[in-house]
């Protein structure tokens, strides 16, 4: 894995956790407290907070996810180079357009 590589998902990494902690909390908070989906769909419509930290979740994600996947498939497949990078490029491409398309959702709903 080159540096940049190695880099890229060790800050992703830092925003992963920091990001998951804080959903899981929201989560439980919110399911304590009693609300329904309807209720948080309520209180995140048209939250410019909520879509911007979704926005840097499912960047971060999208980074992450496909050099560790990348590293994992080069370990115990003999697939190399250029598609092998194509590929994971792709992968990246699907889980941001997914994620930015559920954030989006859920600020205009």
């Amino acid at each position: 894995m080159s540096a940049r590589l190695y880099l890229a998902q060790r800050l992703t990494a830092m925003v992963l956790a920091f990001a998951v902690t804080v959903h899981l909390v929201t989560i439980v908070y919110a399911v304590r407290g009693g609300l329904t989906a309807g209720d948080i769909l309520a209180r995140t419509t048209g939250n410019v907070g909520f879509l911007a930290f979704y926005v840097v979740f499912v960047i971060a994600a999208a980074i992450h996810a496909p050099i560790g996947l990348r590293s994992v498939l080069r370990e115990w497949t003999p697939w190399r180079g250029r598609s092998l990078d194509l590929a994971m490029l792709g992968v990246a491409a699907v889980i941001a357009a997914l994620g930015l398309r559920a954030a989006y959702a859920v600020y205009a709903a």
